[in-house]
């Protein structure tokens, strides 16, 4: 924190006044005399102040140009900075500016090898196409001569192109024809597959429809031994209903002449119908109760035999 000049006086001033003499040894001195001698110690001390502040403010200019020749050297040395942080950014683009054309150099560079290496292969290639063909036109040689002189005997074809394309054009039927003979092949030989395809499903239809038929004669003569048997049993139960409703008859016929005798004890006319067997055989039984009644009756009233002597 910077001290007030008004202080940085007063001390100042304070450091240049004399001490204070002890009133025991200094010598009583006149007033306006005392009074002379503070007013030159203030004109002193003004004089010492006032050389201290011009002091001061020579060495306060001083600081302060140092500080403006400081700032200045601080803004060179920025604008320096400045200048070679550019400097080095122009370097290192102009440095990847020159390594991305050597790159691309290099690119061209392996391109364009590839590329003449590609042309000397194409044309090695066409060298050997070249010899080849000379070889093929040496071969083929005797064929032209033997050419021409088909020609001279064919007064149809005027040159060796008609001839070779009417040569090609019956080779190209031949080869139509080999081909529809092909097709024709192939066709015969799936319909023969189909054919035989048909045969084993024809073959395995009459298997299965032996097997379906033999499990369906099976299957009648269970049934025709099922029916017998329930034809026996039927004939049987028939029977047997018959007995039983000849044992039935017989036992109604019992029923009612048991009835009409016991009405012709009773002396009474017939009340119950001819088919109500059970209402005549509760009359029966009433008829039977009865009597068996009275018999026990009678049998308590007669007397007992005497004893023999």
């Amino acid at each position: 924190m910077a001290v007030p000049w008004e202080e940085y006086f007063r001390l100042a001033l304070q450091e240049k006044m004399p001490e204070k003499i002890p009133e025991q040894n200094v010598d009583p001195l006149p007033p306006v005399l005392r009074l002379l001698e503070k007013r030159r110690e203030l004109v002193d001390a003004d004089r010492a102040l006032q050389a201290q502040k011009e002091v001061c403010q020579t060495m306060m200019a001083a600081r302060k140009q140092r500080w403006e020749q400081l700032e200045q050297k601080e803004r060179e040395l920025k604008g320096s900075f400045a200048r070679f942080d550019k400097f080095l950014q122009d370097t290192e683009a102009r440095r990847g500016r020159a390594l991305r054309r050597a790159a691309e150099e290099r690119l061209q560079a392996s391109r364009r090898e590839a590329e003449a290496l590609r042309l000397r292969a194409q044309l090695e290639e066409l060298r050997r196409e070249r010899a080849r063909l000379q070889r093929r036109l040496e071969r083929l040689e005797p064929c032209a001569r033997l050419l021409g002189q088909v020609l001279e005997q064919l007064p149809e074809f005027q040159e060796v192109p008609e001839l070779v394309a009417r040569f090609d054009g019956l080779a190209d039927m031949q080869a139509a024809l080999r081909l529809a003979e092909r097709r024709r092949r192939a066709e015969l030989e799936e319909a023969r597959a189909r054919l035989q395809r048909l045969r084993d499903a024809g073959q395995d239809e009459l298997l299965a429809q032996g097997q379906r038929r033999a499990q369906l004669l099976e299957r009648l003569e269970a049934a025709r031994e099922r029916t017998l048997r329930w034809e026996s049993k039927w004939i049987q139960i028939q029977n047997t209903a018959a007995e039983k409703t000849l044992l039935l008859g017989r036992t109604r016929m019992a029923a009612l002449n048991l009835f009409q005798l016991v009405r012709q004890h009773k002396r009474q006319p017939p009340a119950l119908a001819v088919e109500d067997t059970e209402g005549q055989l509760e009359q029966v039984k009433l008829f039977i109760l009865d009597l068996s009644a009275m018999l026990a009756n009678l049998r308590q009233a007669e007397p007992t035999p005497a004893s023999q002597p």
